[in-house]
């Protein structure tokens, strides 16, 4: 309906009652270090999620001519919860919106993921957990934003999105300093981006290179 339109998002979340909230929760960090989010360090004993305000924008348009990259495949779903912070073991609203971004593409195409991995314990466990079952063997690099910028709620996903078009860009792999070695991608032709928010409700983005 449209060739051009802007989307983005925006939070502050710096507040003492937001914070206040997390730490009620039991999901907040606790210790004092260089990066006090852990994301994706799957050796950590403890929640570390931090927050981070920022804003995102980004220009969607019709015209491949001066795209710098492309999405080619949107994914989403739902998954019931018994309670409305937790997530299944499995992610299964991941596995499902992954699958869904990936469509008919084989999944060895996909070179690295743009995690969610917000910095706890179940959340982090639970979305590797799901990757390892939608690609098996050959898992892809995975990589997050958060243990360098927080958790930034609304912004989240735009960031994650810049993430991945900067690494398809300058053809750059940004691994996360505390994670486990794995292999570096030769490429980066094609990278998914998953967001999932409260209440089990799960996106994945497809970017490809042009």
């Amino acid at each position: 309906m449209a060739n051009n339109f802007v989307v983005g998002g925006s939070e502050a979340a710096l507040t003492p009652f937001t914070i206040a909230q997390m730490q009620a929760m039991k999901i907040y960090a606790s210790e004092d270090l260089d990066y006090p989010c852990r994301s994706l360090d799957m050796e950590k004993s403890r929640n570390s999620m931090v927050l981070g305000e920022a804003a995102g924008i980004l220009c969607l348009q019709n015209n491949p001519e001066k795209a710098i990259a492309k999405i080619s495949g949107i994914g989403y779903a739902t998954e019931e919860l018994k309670h409305s912070v937790s997530i299944s073991a499995n992610a299964e609203c991941l596995q499902k919106s992954m699958k869904m971004a990936i469509g008919e593409i084989s999944p060895s195409e996909i070179d690295a993921i743009v995690m969610h991995a917000p910095g706890t314990r179940k959340g982090d466990l639970s979305e590797v957990n799901a990757v390892k079952e939608v690609f098996g063997n050959k898992i892809p690099a995975m990589t997050s934003n958060k243990w360098k910028l927080g958790h930034t709620f609304a912004a989240s996903g735009i960031l994650s999105i810049e993430w991945a078009i900067l690494m398809m860009e300058h053809q750059e792999f940004i691994p996360v300093p505390f994670k486990s070695s794995e292999e570096i991608p030769q490429k980066l032709d094609n990278i998914l981006v998953n967001a999932v928010g409260f209440g089990g409700n799960a996106v994945s983005i497809l970017i490809s290179r042009l």
